[in-house]
């Protein structure tokens, strides 16, 4: 069966945070220090709004200073900058691109991170991001705007071909994908999942 896309995760499967400082959740901490415990809803507020670091703090009404916020900035521009390319994800994708597949990216990611992101895997053809969309996997809306973005359908063979995504989460990009249409995977560097690293899925892809 023809592919016609492939959309792929991006934290855990194309790229690696190597110093990881978690500075949203040091925010949640503060909160946590001022009596404000954290709420079901956080999670999602953070990974679906485009806010910066004072707005996001009103936003959850928890107080910080002008120090704090600009540990805060510092922390998350440390992360940033600690982002690598998995040495299996180029190949993969101008494998794909090569065989003119398109390629697109669909994460949970919060505000600040997707810029980043673009400047490391940049010339693809979707960026489904959760702060952009509004929605986070698994809510089928941020898969069906990677497609959408790709001009290419979830369900097979209605625009040209099947979509696949994958991913190292069993539930957002494994069995949810496949709920929302698309031929989902899980990817596993253990060893634990279809795939352990991304140019044998490629391959895979197009071999059919």
């Amino acid at each position: 069966m023809k592919i016609a896309a492939v959309i792929f995760d991006v934290f855990g499967t194309v790229i690696s945070i190597e110093d990881r400082r978690n500075p949203h959740l040091q925010l949640l901490r503060l909160g946590r220090q001022q009596g404000r415990w954290p709420r079901p809803g956080d999670v999602q507020m953070i990974m679906t709004h485009e806010l910066g670091w004072q707005e996001l703090a009103r936003y959850v009404d928890i107080r910080v200073s002008h120090e704090q916020l600009q540990h805060l900035a510092e922390e998350l521009e440390a992360e940033l900058s600690s982002l690598q390319v998995y040495s299996d994800a180029a190949p993969a994708i101008a494998l794909l691109q090569s065989a003119g597949v398109k390629v697109g990216l669909c994460s949970n990611l919060a505000s600040g991170y997707g810029q980043a992101v673009r400047a490391l895997l940049p010339s693809l053809d979707a960026y489904a991001f959760s702060y952009e969309v509004g929605a986070m996997k698994p809510d089928p809306l941020i898969y069906y705007t990677a497609c959408c973005e790709m001009r290419v359908a979830p369900k097979e063979q209605l625009w040209g071909g099947r979509v696949v995504m994958i991913g190292d989460s069993i539930r957002c990009d494994r069995d949810e994908a496949r709920a929302a249409g698309l031929a989902g995977f899980h990817l596993s560097r253990a060893g634990r999942g279809e795939f352990s690293n991304l140019i044998e899925f490629a391959r895979a892809v197009l071999e059919g």
